[in-house]
């Protein structure tokens, strides 16, 4: 079966590097935040500076690795081996917070990687070193997700985002100077004002969410992104509509209802659990 149309393999220019197109994004987002929200003060004023720099360093981590699997990487098995972060969010939240996972929850993110795998035909190919770049895309996604649960304490999702630009520009700039590159057409400056808008949106949103969910919790709704992937490759890119999308998008989508499911569950446990102690004082 052919692989699906994806937006992600429409590509920008083989010229781009991963550097070109980290640093659009990365300028593009910190122009765009501090335009709108630099006028009220310091926008860079928030609380744990250090750990919102180090999270700004491991979501361009991840970022440059998925960019650099997806360039060397059938589109398919580097989103599949990318988005098993949830798992590494577990691990981190673990690690970090001595948060445990139940195995029915470690069921829900297992049903993830096996619908995303059925959804886009997964089979591992390509060279070792992309399937590398996948991984530890991963991994820095996961460890990134799980540091969102403590800056979202006491910081704003602007200012997360923002720091994760800044620092995600000073990565790039120095690569990105040796060898600078404007787009030529129209369309591709509308593909990279595409990018800038549509990550700060999606940045913005994931933030916020992160404020109620754990980050692995999060990172399972995530998932559900692909779905929406695989629709505007029907929609406008002629992609059929075949058993996998049904099978896949339900086990994505189902694995997200039970997860939530789960939470409710847990909440309400826990909310007779203090009910129960102030009726015994």
């Amino acid at each position: 079966m052919p692989q699906p149309n994806t937006p992600q393999q429409v590509k920008l220019d083989p010229d781009y590097t991963i550097w070109h197109i980290g640093f659009y994004r990365f300028f593009g987002g910190a122009a765009v935040l501090l335009l709108v929200f630099g006028r009220h003060g310091n926008p860079y004023r928030g609380h744990n500076t250090r750990l919102l720099i180090i999270r700004g360093f491991t979501g361009s981590a991840a970022f440059l690795s998925l960019i650099t699997a997806i360039r060397l990487l059938p589109v398919s098995t580097a989103l599949v081996i990318f988005y098993a972060f949830p798992a590494f969010s577990a691990v981190c939240s673990y690690l970090i917070y001595g948060e445990r996972i139940s195995k029915a929850e470690i069921g829900c993110i297992g049903m993830v990687i096996i619908g995303i795998g059925v959804l886009f035909d997964f089979t591992l190919e390509g060279n070792f070193f992309g399937q590398l770049m996948a991984l530890t895309g991963a991994a820095f996604a996961g460890l990134t997700v799980t540091l969102i649960k403590t800056l979202r304490e006491k910081n704003g999702p602007v200012i997360i985002y923002l720091y994760f630009c800044t620092m995600g520009m000073a990565v790039t700039l120095p690569q990105f100077a040796m060898a600078p590159l404007l787009p030529p057409t129209v369309m591709e400056w509308a593909m990279v004002l595409g990018i800038v808008f549509a990550s700060i949106a999606a940045q913005l949103l994931m933030n916020q969410g992160f404020f109620y969910c754990k980050g692995w919790e999060g990172g399972v709704f995530m998932s559900s992104e692909v779905i929406f992937t695989a629709i505007v490759g029907i929609a406008f890119l002629g992609d059929p509509v075949s058993w996998r999308f049904w099978t896949g998008g339900l086990l994505i989508f189902g694995s997200a209802v039970a997860m939530n499911r789960f939470k409710t569950n847990h909440l309400k446990r826990e909310k007779q659990l203090r009910a129960a102690e102030k009726n015994n004082l």
